[in-house]
């Protein structure tokens, strides 16, 4: 039980990546003060956290209201968790992706749900782990309970460093931060390719029987 909390807990960090959003949060937030800051992190990790509490609880019931395989959705959920996987890689770094509309957002004083809740910690990569982890035919409702404390300990961890954010990134600097969002994308992508491999086993089975 112990590994599989902890292999949860690396999954998503990963596509949460809370280290990558502490760029985006300097940028969007420079211009406020400390008060206001802290109030923007707070919002960003509750928005945050209500997204990716909306697909963990009724993520499921859309699939099976659609009729998909969730096989199938396995399938392509780890594709393009390697696709998004390989943009963090070897696309535009997350804090230079994330802060091009940052001057706009800050305008119109929306920063804490874009792009701070939304795309930068409720990723789709995260909005659909989320879904997979918490597969009803898989895990039991405990289990289910268990990955959403995971998921809220993350967006906790995230709004802590948002806290922190300026002196971190004095230190790590922001090719610090796009180094850091790179190694995450190995590791999400080597997550992807698990999903994908166990669920073409699990179909192969099936067909057997």
């Amino acid at each position: 039980m112990v590994q599989i909390v902890f292999e949860q807990f690396v999954t998503l960090w990963v596509v949460i990546d809370p280290i990558g959003t502490i760029p985006v949060f300097v940028a969007v937030t420079a211009a406020f003060t400390t008060a206001k800051r802290a109030r923007i992190a707070l919002q960003a990790a509750a928005v945050s956290a209500g997204v990716l509490m909306f697909f963990l609880v009724l993520g499921q019931f859309l699939i099976d209201a659609l009729g998909i395989s969730l096989l199938a959705f396995q399938i392509a959920g780890g594709l393009v968790l390697f696709l998004f996987a390989l943009t963090m890689i070897f696309g535009e770094s997350k804090p230079g992706a994330e802060t091009e509309g940052a001057e706009d957002a800050a305008t119109q004083g929306s920063v804490a749900v874009f792009p701070l809740a939304v795309p930068s910690l409720a990723s789709p990569g995260a909005m659909l782990t989320v879904v997979l982890l918490t597969d009803n035919n898989r895990f039991s409702v405990p289990e289910q309970a268990v990955t959403a404390a995971v998921m809220l300990s993350v967006i906790l961890a995230a709004y802590l460093l948002m806290l922190a954010a300026s002196p971190i990134l004095k230190v790590i600097g922001t090719s610090g931060a796009a180094i850091v969002s790179r190694v995450m994308g190995m590791i999400l992508a080597a997550v992807a390719v698990d999903t994908v491999i166990n669920a073409i086993i699990l179909l192969i089975k099936s067909y057997k029987v």
